[in-house]
């Protein structure tokens, strides 16, 4: 047996010697007490939930409507099938399960060449839009989106592009088909996307929307008003319950050179659950969620 010498210790030496070290415990607990914990940094893959459905989603939707319209896209047009579904398996092997589609962007074959390629369906989120406002022309959307993406349910499902501050009233005949899909399991979650103030207010107001897709970021670029008019809409959203996703995080462009303070911005934003942002390239992707990681959580001015 080894033996370790220690020289002897007397006892008021070592009294003093226990009460310096529990005193020292007692200071150190209560300064850690008193100090927050480390913040927990942002990732583009940070599982969160959405509306009051619980759509399970990637803190980022990938998109795939960059200048979209007409059925094209900048991905569809210089990425191609096989591109643009390379892109997307990448990023769901990374982490990024969620992604934002729509009938104008033409972006559904390339979702659906992901899914056969090896992305499991019940694994990733499809969110997907439509131009519809008719009973006929929205039910005949719904079942050609199944067709096109290859899939017997849409997580969720907007009403695209909508400008009309009175679509509630207007829209309702499609809203109501997208009702009886949701009944039987297609739709998942509903709700629109705005692109007028009087819409998105309208949206506010309307127990219909579960989930809204509204333009947002610091500068109001490509927005239907500027921050100060849209955030609390947004927060009157949060308030009732409904889910907001942020689009033109980046002015559709416009502040790509200030893209650190746009995702500073969307990231610490109270009233915002995810954003999607429409990615080119895999470098491009990679740059955004390095960038995401790097920006830290605080409190923004009201």
């Amino acid at each position: 047996m080894l033996h370790v010498y220690a020289a002897p210790v007397k006892r008021r030496d070592f009294l003093k010697s226990a009460f310096g070290a529990v005193s020292a415990a007692l200071l150190s607990r209560s300064a850690d007490a008193k100090s927050p914990p480390p913040a927990t940094p942002f990732r583009a893959t940070d599982r969160v939930f959405i509306g009051p459905r619980r759509i399970e989603s990637s803190r980022l939707f990938l998109g795939t409507g960059s200048n979209g319209w007409n059925h094209a896209s900048n991905q569809t047009r210089q990425l191609g099938l096989e591109g643009l579904s390379k892109l997307l398996r990448d990023a769901f092997a990374d982490g990024l399960a969620s992604w934002d589609a729509a009938d104008m962007y033409g972006s559904h074959p390339h979702l659906a060449h992901a899914l056969t390629a090896g992305v499991p369906r019940d694994k990733v989120t499809i969110l997907t839009k439509s131009r519809a406002t008719t009973a006929d022309a929205m039910r005949a959307d719904i079942e050609r989106f199944q067709r096109e993406l290859g899939t017997d349910h849409l997580d969720i499902l907007l009403l695209h592009c909508v400008e009309d501050p009175n679509w509630p009233k207007n829209f309702r005949p499609a809203m109501e088909v997208i009702d009886e899909y949701q009944r039987r399991g297609i739709v998942r979650s509903k709700g629109v996307s705005c692109h007028t103030l009087g819409a998105l207010q309208a949206a506010a107001r309307e127990p219909w929307v579960e989930i809204d897709l509204a333009r947002i970021n610091p500068h109001g670029a490509v927005m239907d008003a500027d921050p100060a008019t849209v955030v609390p809409i947004l927060r009157e959203m949060k308030a009732a319950g409904k889910g907001v996703i942020g689009m033109k995080i980046f002015g559709a462009g416009q502040l790509v050179d200030r893209a650190d303070e746009c995702l500073r911005y969307a990231l610490n934003l109270d009233c915002l659950d995810t954003f999607t942002i429409g990615c080119e390239s895999t470098a491009q992707r990679l740059d955004l969620t390095a960038r995401i990681a790097a920006i830290p959580r605080e409190r923004l001015p009201a």
